[in-house]
């Protein structure tokens, strides 16, 4: 029962049970595993689900997400072996000029939820921080937001940027006024206007 517990907890936004139900599952021999995969990520597969049909919103998704990780920090310190072992690293940041920050917040909870090591430059980054940090973490995707049209053309330079540099990373582009269209026109591997699609996108990225 403490697996389902677990998802139904994480489900339902409630950290109180997600930290308590994570401790009766390591205090009951629970595999490691089991309680990551199985209980905090596929919850927010399903929360992820619910997103896309409609069934919840932003807020919920990101009170959902604060729970999981609230799991996940009770988990660090028995995670060993193959559970420790990140999917893969996920550079992320709202790029320069820009200072909005809450669907970034939101696509690194969910992103470092389901497996992947995540490393969050923040706001207002430039282009050349994205180089480095991606150089410097040898990361597989690098996810740029931006929230402010007059910010977009960043993207651009910092795709163009990273062809330039010949680096191994995968660029993904969201934000409010961001779409598909201008992310095939800048040359981005990809696109996601909400965080459960940003998460799926990456899986697709890291394996292809």
């Amino acid at each position: 029962m403490a697996i389902i517990d677990i998802l139904n907890a994480v489900v339902e936004f409630d950290k109180v049970a997600v930290v308590e139900n994570v401790k009766n599952a390591i205090n009951s021999k629970t595999p490691i595993d089991d309680i990551l995969n199985k209980g905090l990520i596929e919850a927010m597969d399903v929360v992820g689900e619910k997103f896309s049909s409609g069934e919840v919103f932003v807020p919920e998704m990101l009170q959902a997400a604060k729970a999981m990780q609230a799991g996940l920090e009770i988990l660090k310190p028995h995670l060993t072996g193959d559970a420790m072992i990140a999917k893969g690293t996920v550079i992320i940041g709202t790029v320069k000029g820009d200072l909005h920050d809450i669907g970034k917040n939101l696509v690194t909870m969910m992103v470092e939820g389901a497996g992947f090591n995540v490393v969050d430059l923040g706001v207002d980054v430039d282009t050349d921080k994205f180089i480095s940090e991606a150089q410097a973490h040898d990361a597989d995707v690098v996810c740029l937001s931006a929230l402010l049209t007059t910010t977009m053309p960043i993207m651009a330079k910092t795709v163009e940027a990273f062809k330039e540099a010949g680096l191994k990373a995968k660029t993904i582009i969201g934000g409010a006024p961001v779409t598909d269209a201008y992310a095939q026109q800048i040359g981005a591997d990809g696109f996601s206007d909400n965080a459960p699609g940003a998460v799926e996108l990456i899986r697709k990225l890291v394996a292809a």
